[in-house]
């Protein structure tokens, strides 16, 4: 089947239908964007999840943030005792460079969405907001040790270990990172120890009590996972980006647990992490990602990969890492790529593309395809920012904008610092 005899119509969200078709009874549905700062991928992204909460019973949305800090969404949008009415005061909240990433207006209106389509649903039902990344090391102690203080205070004292053990590296990871060559173990004794005993006694509980607890329980798995990334990050390979992606695993494979037998997730997070890395050059390099696992431990629950593309336009990104966030211009997609392709045959047209295996489909071919991190220098495209791709494998379903336009951040200018993520999704190499 040639790109014009596969394109369907994407002008609105009734011209989603066929992906909902597509989608049907999935449990999985994991939904990308192919770079970090552009509003269609947010906003069609968002309103394809409005649609599986209302229409197919959806339990949840997990996103490539932090646990602590979407946790405080989370209890926005579900009307908890003492959480601010707007969501929109906690995601200016949120300081960990990059911050728009999910401080910005598309976020906001899809969050106060949520906020007001919870409030016609019973408390135990309502729809949830959770981060499934790993850098929330300092912040993710600090949750831990105030729950164990108010809950479990003889647990209180192995909290203090683990901050004793990271107090001399001041919150910095790359300190930390770096002083694993010469204790290769790091505080790792620590953090699990802190874990073990956290889950050692969890007493049964139920409502506000459950959450809190699973809450702390997952700040605890999140510091012990933050810790494995940082010490990996010291000798490079694939695996830091392996132990990230793992953690976002069962970091969702947790939530599932938490929120039932029947439940049924959504998941934001870039290509790189949604499209099967089988299926990309990624494999080689001995890379895996979120996409394969969830394909490889859950296909008889029903798993859908949704990735992004487009041609050219504007982008929220920096050109170093911490730097000043601004609107980039992404140039023209380079020759012989996936998105040259789609935009040679359909002009500016927008539209989707629902694969069906099709071993003869224009898809089904290796090509280059564009992926940007929030990091980006756009006259490096000649050599950078592609990611060689089968496409109707990678992922179940496409979405082409062609030409697109920058999110609006809710912060404008972005402080320097920040916690370096590895390539492909942060454009870095892990600490040196």
């Amino acid at each position: 089947m040639t790109i014009k005899d596969a394109a369907l119509p994407l002008e609105d969200e009734a011209d989603l239908d066929p992906l909902l078709t597509r989608i049907g009874d999935a449990r999985y549905v994991l939904i990308g964007e192919a770079s970090h700062g552009t509003h269609e991928f947010y906003a069609w992204r968002a309103a394809l999840t409005r649609r599986l909460i209302e229409e197919h019973g959806f339990s949840f949305v997990a996103v490539e943030g932090d646990w602590p800090d979407c946790y405080e969404v989370n209890r926005s949008v579900t009307l908890a005792d003492g959480a601010p009415e707007d969501p929109a005061q906690v995601l200016n909240g949120f300081d960990r460079w990059p911050t728009w990433m999910w401080a910005n207006q598309d976020v906001v209106d899809f969050t106060r969405w949520l906020r007001d389509h919870n409030t016609q649903r019973h408390p135990e039902g309502r729809i949830g907001f959770y981060g499934l990344d790993v850098y929330s090391l300092w912040d993710s102690l600090r949750a831990t040790l105030n729950y164990l203080q108010a809950h479990q205070p003889e647990h209180v004292e192995t909290a203090l270990e683990a901050f004793r053990c990271f107090e001399p590296y001041a919150e910095d990871p790359q300190s930390y990172a770096r002083s694993t060559r010469l204790v290769p173990s790091g505080c790792e004794p620590e953090v699990v120890k802190l874990l073990t005993q956290l889950r050692s006694d969890a007493p049964t509980q139920s409502g506000t009590n459950r959450n809190a607890r699973f809450n702390a329980e997952q700040n605890a798995r999140a510091a012990a996972g933050a810790e494995a990334y940082y010490r990996a990050m010291v000798a490079g390979g694939p695996d830091s980006w392996n132990i990230r992606d793992t953690h976002m695993l069962e970091t969702l494979q947790n939530l599932m647990n938490h929120h039932g037998p029947d439940a049924k997730c959504v998941v934001w997070e870039h290509n790189t992490h949604i499209g099967d890395a089988r299926w990309t050059d990624m494999s080689e390099a001995g890379m895996v990602n979120v996409g394969q696992l969830v394909r490889e431990q859950h296909s008889e629950d029903g798993v859908v990969l949704i990735g992004f593309g487009s041609y050219q336009g504007k982008v929220l990104a920096a050109d170093y890492w911490g730097g000043e966030v601004e609107a980039m211009t992404m140039p023209p997609a380079r020759e012989g790529s996936t998105e040259e392709a789609i935009h040679r045959t359909l002009g500016q047209r927008s539209a989707l593309f629902v694969f069906k295996g099709d071993e003869e489909s224009w898809a089904s071919q290796s090509r280059d395809h564009r992926a940007i991190g929030v990091v980006y220098t756009p006259h490096a495209e000649r050599w950078g920012n592609y990611v060689p791709t089968v496409l109707d494998r990678r992922y179940d379903v496409f979405l082409w904008i062609d030409e697109t336009t920058a999110l609006t951040s809710l912060h404008g200018m972005e402080p320097a610092g920040g916690e370096l993520q590895t390539w492909p999704t942060g454009d870095e190499e892990p600490v040196p």
